[in-house]
């Protein structure tokens, strides 16, 4: 779920310019999210041979592995990723189309950390309507044209990463919603810079199983910044 965190320039139009370059490069990498080609689950109990994956496969092929806990169980499953530098997806693709940069969607909220490491219950695209635990450290509050709002973002590898939706949703922006880095900036204190809102992995290939938006994050008016949606040639999105 990688992306690049916002760096405070004196001119944050052109920081959110670089931005953009740098999510271009991000995506149609060798291991981007338009490189995902294939998400190979493994029977339960069978942990992944990346040796035995990796024979007979083309130099342009990148092999790695993924872990989760099984909803029902509770023990670890394991898969194996299949990256292509040279997947059809990357050769037909063109750009992420975005709102432009507004400042005024650059907003300041308040954080409280929550010390029990609180956990919330978020659906995933592929979970046939189960949901999956994500550890929630604090809890951020906000108002946004006059309604208050407490966002509940996940710890993503000790980053707060906000899995939000709005009525853009299925128009202009992706339909399962888009993620947001959160930025902070001082003891309670965060950023929230929707300039920097980002197309879910799971926008880019049907190869990854995103998390969805729970009610507490959904906004109530459109949020009309950061990226809309993937655009490739000659209607390649619709078979992608």
């Amino acid at each position: 779920m990688s992306a690049a965190m916002p760096d405070r320039a004196s001119d944050p139009s052109r920081a959110w310019e670089e931005w953009r370059a740098e999510r271009h490069r991000s995506v149609t990498g060798p291991t981007g999210n338009l490189a995902l080609v294939e998400t190979r689950w493994l029977p339960a109990g069978e942990r992944p041979d990346l040796t035995a994956a990796r024979a007979g496969q083309r130099d342009s092929v990148t092999v790695t592995t993924v872990e989760r806990t099984d909803m029902v169980t509770g023990e670890p499953e394991y898969a194996l990723r299949f990256w292509d530098a040279e997947s059809p997806a990357i050769q037909n693709f063109e750009r992420t189309d975005a709102f432009p940069f507004d400042p005024a969607w650059v907003l300041d909220a308040t954080y409280t950390p929550v010390e029990d490491g609180r956990r919330v219950a978020f659906e995933h695209i592929r979970d046939n309507g189960g949901t999956r635990d994500l550890a929630v450290p604090g809890d951020i509050a906000l108002t946004v044209d006059g309604a208050d709002y407490t966002l509940s973002a996940f710890d993503d590898d000790g980053t707060l990463l906000l899995v939000f939706g709005d009525p853009t949703n299925g128009t202009s922006t992706y339909g399962a919603g888009r993620f947001l880095f959160v930025e902070h900036t001082g003891e309670g204190r965060v950023r929230l810079d929707f300039n920097r809102a980002f197309v879910p992995p799971c926008g880019f290939s049907d190869q990854y199983n995103c998390p969805m938006p729970p009610r507490q994050n959904r906004f109530q008016l459109p949020v009309e910044a950061g990226e809309k949606l993937p655009v490739f040639r000659d209607g390649f999105a619709d078979q992608h």
